[in-house]
C-alpha cells in the first residue's frame, strides 16, 4: 500500500493499472461485523438457489452501475435485505453458529 504524499498519513490503495483491487476487512472476533458476513456465507452456501439469485444481482448490478457504486448499492439493497430476512430465518432453524472465517 503507498502512501498519498498530499497526506502523508493517509494510506491509498496502489494497485497497478488495470490491476484488481483488494478490499481488506479487519473484524472484531465475536462481534456483529464479523458474525454477519459468516452468516450471508454459510447461508448462501447451504442455499444454491439463494447464491444464484444474489450472483445474479450482482452481475446484473455491476453491469448497469459500472461507475456508480451509489446506484450499485441502492440497485440491489431490497434482494440484499431479503436474503439477509431468509439467512436469519435459517440460522434460527438450523441453530447455526459461526465458524471459522476463510482468510
Amino acid at each position: 500500500m503507498g502512501l498519498d504524499r498530499r497526506h502523508p498519513l493517509t494510506p491509498r490503495p496502489r494497485e497497478p493499472p488495470g490491476g484488481r483491487r483488494t478490499h481488506v476487512h479487519v473484524r472484531q472476533p465475536g462481534s456483529f461485523s464479523q458474525q454477519f458476513p459468516l452468516l450471508l456465507r454459510d447461508h448462501l452456501r447451504c442455499r444454491p438457489a439463494a447464491a444464484n439469485e444474489y450472483a445474479a444481482a450482482e452481475r446484473h448490478c455491476a453491469a448497469l452501475f459500472r461507475h456508480d457504486r451509489r446506484g450499485y448499492v441502492r440497485a440491489k439493497d431490497a434482494l440484499v435485505r431479503d436474503i439477509v430476512r431468509r439467512a436469519d430465518a435459517w440460522a434460527q432453524d438450523t441453530g447455526w453458529a459461526p465458524g471459522p472465517s476463510d482468510a
